[in-house]
């Protein structure tokens, strides 16, 4: 592909493979929060694979309906995928929108395609180094999505070929019409969250396994990192060791990224986010603030933490109109519309805040377009005194100590080139942009949180916040590989 690096999609998404179309369609809702501006469904029988892909959340397209067009009885498994861009490419969201595919015959319907009988379809979260992939003859590609470039790959070398020649980081599903078996593999890092689990005499995968617990099933397994899993027509599973694993978890999957009541290789999210907040208010204990809240909504469990350590009051003084996440836009543009249209004060807060210095909890700052809002909204409609805004989170897109600028081209919407509003300014610089006093909890700190669930910084991807490439010298020995 010889596209420059930072033209390539970035995302993070969420995917699921199940048995039964009503399970795909539930356990992708359940991970809407992973992405919302694009689903897609793969149905895969003895014979075909048949794709659907639509604008929006999973909702806007009924499952009465897709039954219709996926008659169950064609099928023997399903993948699902929700996904969120962030190249702004609206004009091409449904070409980009995952499963992508090769071969079928394409009906375009405005807000929805049908890519119907495919030779081969993928669902993927992560995002892969555009080296790993420079055998791909681009001018066979429709999309600059790595995804579609992994699949083409996958044709010519295979599952094995492809985990032992990129370290990471994806998980990837892949259906073949010449193959029973649906492939699911998780890279070498584990770098992403994704379970088996077990629904009604079957097994599943999702990307969290919340999906599963959520929709009646139980969770069986994290799958190992280094491994594929074979799902197999019947429900049944075998799974394959092809590469050694050598972990790299990404911890803003803890801070932000997943479902509060998921659990990441046996961590419960929850109670990372508790100790997160413990922490903070153990670095920082002011004695002149009056109460405690958070910026909805994933920060609300370190917020209450926070408050408890303290002492101080905790309150709700935001609320949004609707469950998505700002961060998940795909331009600046629609990530600032989705702020200054969904989250608002509450009718009593503004009493509430007159004359106060509130402490407001948040999981990280990115660019500042959340804190700018919030700070609007406490101080020039609230009447607060002062405003504090302490991240959990260490500041991200710094310069590293080795000179190179810092972001994430593992799959989260961070890349090196993006507008931190860490990057280049102290904490007093950043305070004075937002307009209020920022705090953050230390880099130490936020490692001393995870070392009490046996993750270590050598066992995380601290790379955005200034750490080492996850991948290390595992890059450099297989980029020689394929150079």
């Amino acid at each position: 592909m010889g596209e420059d690096l930072d033209t390539i999609l970035r995302h993070n998404c969420g995917l699921t493979v199940a048995h039964t179309l009503h399970d795909a369609y539930l356990f992708i809702q359940s991970l809407q929060h992973r992405g919302r501006e694009a689903a897609g469904i793969a149905a895969i029988g003895n014979d075909r694979i048949d794709v659907i892909k639509w604008e929006g959340p999973v909702n806007r397209f009924d499952l009465f309906d897709l039954h219709k067009i996926l008659n169950p009885t064609r099928y023997h498994t399903f993948f699902a995928h929700v996904r969120y861009a962030t190249s702004g490419r609206k004009d091409r969201l449904l070409e980009d929108a995952h499963p992508h595919t090769i071969g079928g015959r394409i009906e375009r319907h405005g807000n929805h395609v049908l890519v119907l009988d495919c030779e081969l379809a993928a669902v993927h979260n992560g995002q892969v180094d555009d080296r790993y992939l420079s055998s791909v003859d681009k001018n066979t590609l429709t999309t600059t999505c790595d995804t579609e470039a992994l699949l083409h790959l996958f044709r010519d070398i295979g599952e094995r070929g492809i985990m032992k020649t990129i370290p990471g980081a994806y998980n990837l599903a892949i259906a073949d019409r010449r193959r029973k078996d649906v492939i699911v593999m998780r890279d070498r890092t584990g770098f992403h969250p994704i379970v088996l689990g077990w629904k009604d005499g079957k097994h599943a995968v999702a990307s969290e396994d919340i999906a599963i617990r959520q929709n009646g099933g139980t969770f069986v397994e994290d799958l190992q990192p280094g491994f594929i899993y074979y799902l197999e027509p019947n429900g049944g599973y075998r799974k394959e060791k092809v590469v050694e694993e050598q972990t790299a978890r990404s911890f803003f999957e803890f801070n932000y990224l997943m479902h509060t009541d998921s659990i990441f290789d046996g961590r419960p999210v929850r109670r990372v986010r508790e100790l997160l907040g413990e922490k903070l208010a153990q670095e920082y204990n002011p004695k002149n603030i009056d109460l405690v809240t958070f910026l909805p909504r994933c920060p609300e469990v370190a917020a209450r933490s926070y408050a408890r350590i303290t002492g101080l009051p905790f309150e709700y003084i935001f609320y949004k109109t609707r469950g998505e996440r700002s961060f998940q836009g795909s331009d600046s543009r629609e990530r600032q519309q989705s702020i200054e249209h969904n989250l608002y004060l509450l009718p009593d807060a503004r009493e509430l805040l007159r004359k106060k210095r509130i402490v407001v909890v948040d999981d990280s700052m990115v660019r500042g377009n959340n804190s700018k809002h919030a700070r609007k909204l406490v101080v020039e409609e609230g009447r607060a005194q002062e405003i504090t805004l302490a991240s959990y989170t260490p500041p991200i897109g710094i310069i590293g100590d080795d000179g190179i600028p810092r972001g994430c081209m593992f799959g989260v919407d961070m890349p090196p080139n993006d507008k931190f509003i860490a990057r280049g300014r102290t904490v007093e610089q950043i305070s004075a942009e937002v307009g209020m006093n920022v705090v953050y909890l230390s880099r130490k700190g936020m490692l001393d949180v995870f070392k009490i669930f046996g993750m270590t910084e050598d066992r995380l991807c601290t790379y955005c916040i200034g750490g080492k490439h996850p991948f290390g010298d595992m890059q450099a020995n297989v980029l020689k590989t394929v150079q």
